[in-house]
């Protein structure tokens, strides 16, 4: 099952710097300007349903895949009413705010590499 296809359309100036902190955010396109600043915007390609992804489920962010290891209380109606989420890259079991995705860690110069304007972000079974 695909529970979000994305594009990404924008990487605002201050995303590589919370990269290295392990933490990504993605905001629809229309972000306000500082939001925009500090996220990954995109343009959704299909209609998000209501169940969320389950742990385990993988990401493919550019050509990268890694797989959640938890979901915050509130992040999937986040996903669903404005296309934002906060993607940390703890492996988290549990996530300690309730609008953010935990997913296993990754390198922050891979993920540099392989996130840009086109770039697919998929998170499905």
């Amino acid at each position: 099952m695909i529970y979000y296809s994305t594009t990404v359309t924008a990487i605002g100036e201050e995303v590589p710097d919370l990269l290295d902190g392990g933490v990504l955010i993605l905001y629809a396109d229309g972000a306000p300007p500082a939001l925009a600043e500090v996220s990954v915007q995109h343009r959704v390609a299909a209609e998000v349903p209501l169940q969320c992804p389950p742990v385990g489920a993988r990401i493919t962010l550019g050509g990268i895949d890694t797989r959640v290891t938890a979901v915050g209380s509130t992040a999937w109606d986040k996903v669903r009413d404005m296309g934002h989420v906060v993607i940390s890259f703890n492996g988290a079991t549990a996530a300690e705010r309730p609008g953010e995705i935990c997913v296993e860690a990754l390198d922050a110069n891979a993920l540099r590499r392989e996130i840009g304007a086109g770039s697919p972000i998929t998170i499905a079974d």
